[in-house]
């Protein structure tokens, strides 16, 4: 199950106009690339929860027949959370166990030696960790000398966790007593209780994966490009039917589609959302741009015209074990 029902706080505006598992990733869906890693690793079959901007996703994924896996929905009327979410999905899902996989990070974990090793351990929940990249910004994982999970730690100096990459190997027996139409969450509820009730029920693969966190739209412009460049796209994404005028200079930016960007504008590290229409001579550096939704301009934020312009920096970073909803 790939949980991609979240409001993506952290990402607006740019998750005001599609849910952050839609959002283009060097040209491919985010959910869809966390599903060709699935389909790489095996998996044939998988659910996606829907709550945010659901028509986005559906849109963007269909039937997962692109990425190689047959995809599923399961339709949430009120966010039901990273435990709630699983267990109103439980009936889709069939199985005694499978992978729950947050829908906004990105990772070349090994899904079979994760697999391998929650078979072994008898755990009912084993959650892939590495050594901290951000202790002050990111909550950690308590991880005993046996590998088991024995707590949840906040951010800050004295955080000695180790990091969570949102992949996880859980068996349905956790989520099955739980009430499929009331939010829960996993590690700030189901989990905690059930190490409580029971050490070692909740257990630590600790890997060297890679991982790349999509929360802001900071760190969303950064991925792009570091994936662009990693695949030779260049420095510069484009949408479809995207086009940059006369004149007009765009460097280390994402267009996404129908955009155009008016005759000697500069644009320099910007996020340009669908449908946007950049003015002529217009200069931006560092900034998000989206078509105007109504409401009135936050901290930071302008209006340009029948535009939005926003702070690439503006959004916070949450603790990883801080709930977003449940991504």
């Amino acid at each position: 199950m790939v949980l991609t029902a979240g409001l993506g706080t952290r990402l607006g505006p740019l998750s005001e106009v599609r849910a952050k598992p839609a959002l283009p990733v060097a040209g491919v869906p985010l959910a869809g690339r966390i599903l060709r890693w699935l389909a790489a690793g095996g998996v044939r079959s998988a659910v996606l929860n829907l709550h945010h901007r659901p028509e986005t996703i559906t849109a963007a994924i269909g039937d997962g027949g692109a990425f190689g896996v047959q995809v599923r929905y399961s339709w949430e009327r009120t966010i039901l959370g990273s435990a709630g979410g699983p267990a109103r999905a439980l009936s889709l899902l069939d199985a005694d166990r499978f992978f729950l996989v947050n829908g906004d990070t990105l990772t070349n974990l090994d899904l079979a030696a994760l697999a391998a090793r929650h078979l072994a351990s008898g755990a009912e929940v084993t959650m892939a960790v590495i050594a901290h990249p951000d202790p002050l910004h990111y909550g950690g994982v308590l991880v005993d000398g046996d590998g088991r999970v024995t707590g949840f730690t906040p951010p800050g100096p004295a955080n000695r966790g180790w990091h969570f990459i949102g992949v996880q190997a859980v068996d349905s027996t956790v989520f099955a007593p739980l009430n499929p139409d009331e939010p829960s969450d996993t590690v700030t509820r189901v989990y905690r209780e059930a190490i409580a009730r029971s050490p070692g029920t909740v257990r630590a693969f600790i890997t060297d994966a890679g991982f790349s966190d999509i929360g802001t739209a900071a760190d969303y412009l950064e991925t792009c490009l570091a994936l662009a460049r990693r695949e030779g796209l260049g420095g510069t994404l484009l949408g479809a039917r995207s086009a940059v005028g006369a004149g007009a200079r765009v460097s280390r930016s994402v267009l996404w589609d129908d955009v155009t960007v008016g005759d000697d504008a500069v644009l320099d590290e910007c996020v340009v959302a669908d449908g946007v229409a950049v003015p002529g001579r217009t200069h931006l550096a560092r900034r998000v741009v989206t078509r105007g939704t109504g409401r009135a301009p936050g901290p930071g934020e302008e209006l340009l015209g029948d535009l939005l312009v926003s702070p690439l920096d503006a959004r916070r970073r949450r603790p990883a074990h801080e709930e977003d909803r449940p991504i």
